[in-house]
């Protein structure tokens, strides 16, 4: 493994990513890219949501490398980190969708768990021997979810001090690593963030999560496959926006606390997919005349199926002045676009076999 070693100015970082040919993480490193003038390394195990064409533009890029490894592997991570000599680590990187978590659970145990604490305890070695500003500044971000707190009723919102009730392997396999990085930072000072996020959306997200398999089923004439009465909530949050929520926090977040980023735009699944069918209604017609919303059809609830998710994110407001910047009306309809315009993305995708908007986690 080679790694290229900058010398960069003060203000500069170095940054590891991990998982960030993912969907939140290629967002977050062509931000970083375009916005900043951060150094990234990227490590992703490519897993089938891990596509580096979401990262083409940054490539070749001065300030960005990439190396194909995994979290899991502490010799690799041990290395990377000694010949990149980083300033700190987000870590994106994730088994993370609940009807794969339901069909083989193990996955999401040796990633999310064993690769997390694999990760903090290098990085721990690490940084306890770093000196100065260098180790002063260190920061490690840990990426969450707002499923490690499980169901909400009506009028209730996840908070601070919710405690951890998950549902599914995949919540429960992010709530214990939430729990090994709040562990690193109080056993060890160990300087840890964390943030949980509700349902994001956007560009480049892999087509079995709801908004991009909706659209790529509505456009192929497939049937839009909607769980129960399709009246569980989610909060959305528009994946630009969580980029610069979780930016701020690495910046200028208290060390050993968490933050909560949500959209504030709770909306039942049903809606999203009404919705969805009613922007291509306006934007793509169907020849016949009908409406995609003939396409909809309702399948047996998913195991574990939570009700409700939202977010009180008065925390991130008054302490670090983030706000979502986006309307989910806008920013769906924006998505909507991006999907119909990357046909050769997503058909990609599915050439490979990879996922063929079957049905996953029946749990049968």
């Amino acid at each position: 493994m080679a790694v290229k070693n900058y010398f960069w100015g003060r203000n500069l970082k170095k940054l590891i990513i991990t998982g960030g040919a993912g969907f939140i993480g290629s967002n977050f490193i062509l931000k970083q890219i375009a916005e900043t003038e951060n150094q990234i390394l990227n490590l992703d195990k490519l897993t089938y949501a891990g596509n580096q064409e979401n990262l083409v533009s940054v490539a070749d890029h001065t300030r960005y490398q990439f190396i194909h490894g995994d979290i899991t592997d502490a010799e690799l991570v041990d290395q990377m980190i000694e010949d990149f000599q980083p300033d700190g680590i987000i870590h994106f990187a994730a088994e993370s969708h609940v009807d794969r978590s339901i069909d083989g659970p193990l996955p999401f145990i040796m990633t999310n768990v064993v690769g997390t604490a694999i990760l903090l305890d290098r990085m721990q070695h690490y940084w306890k021997n770093l000196r100065g500003a260098k180790k002063d500044n260190f920061r490690f971000l840990h990426v969450s979810t707002d499923e490690v707190f499980g169901s909400l009723g009506p009028d209730e919102l996840f908070r601070i001090d919710t405690p951890y009730d998950p549902s599914s392997p995949y919540s429960a396999s992010k709530a214990g690593s939430d729990h090994l990085v709040r562990a690193w930072g109080r056993t060890f000072g160990f300087p840890v963030l964390l943030t949980n996020c509700t349902n994001n959306y956007g560009p480049y997200q892999f087509p079995e999560k709801l908004i991009p398999l909706m659209v790529i089923n509505a456009i192929s004439g497939k049937s839009l496959p909607i769980y129960g009465d399709g009246l569980n909530i989610r909060d959305w949050l528009h994946v630009e926006d969580h980029c610069d929520a979780i930016y701020q926090v690495f910046q200028n977040g208290n060390l050993g606390e968490t933050y909560l980023i949500g959209g504030e735009e709770e909306v039942t699944n049903l809606r999203v997919v009404e919705t969805i069918c009613a922007v291509l209604d306006k934007i793509r017609p169907l020849e016949a005349g009908n409406s995609y919303r003939d396409q909809i059809t309702y399948v047996k609830d998913r195991p574990g199926h939570d009700q409700r998710y939202a977010m009180d994110i008065s925390k991130i407001r008054s302490d670090l002045d983030w706000n979502p910047g986006r309307s989910f009306k806008a920013g769906l309809e924006e998505t909507i676009h991006w999907y119909l315009e990357q046909k050769d993305w997503w058909t990609r995708l599915q050439e490979k076999k990879i996922y063929e908007q079957e049905r996953l986690g029946s749990g049968s």
